[in-house]
C-alpha cells in the first residue's frame, strides 16, 4: 500500500515537473519574441533620432539663420563706416 502511494506521489511529481518545464519553455519563448521586438523598436528609434539630429542641424545652418534674420527681422550686416568706437 505504501509503495503504491509513493509511486502515485512520484508520478504526480514527475507530471508537475513536466508541466513546469513546458510552462517555463513557453514563457522563455514569449519573452524572447518580445525582446526581439523591443530590439527592432530600439533600432527604429535610433534611426529616427539620427534623422531628427540631421534635420535639426540643417535648420540651424548659418545661412538659414542669416536669411531669416534679414527677411523676418529686417536685420542687415554691420556697416563699418557707421561704427563709432567709444574710448573711456
Amino acid at each position: 500500500m505504501k509503495s503504491r502511494l509513493m509511486i502515485g506521489f512520484l508520478a504526480l511529481a514527475v507530471l508537475a515537473s513536466a508541466l513546469a518545464v513546458v510552462f517555463a519553455k513557453h514563457q522563455s519563448r514569449t519573452l524572447f519574441v518580445e525582446l526581439n521586438q523591443l530590439h527592432q523598436q530600439r533600432d527604429a528609434m535610433n534611426v529616427e533620432w539620427g534623422q531628427l539630429q540631421l534635420e535639426q542641424s540643417t535648420w540651424a545652418t548659418q545661412g538659414r539663420i542669416e536669411k531669416i534674420a534679414r527677411q523676418r527681422l529686417h536685420m542687415t550686416g554691420v556697416d563699418f563706416a557707421k561704427v563709432v568706437i567709444i574710448k573711456p
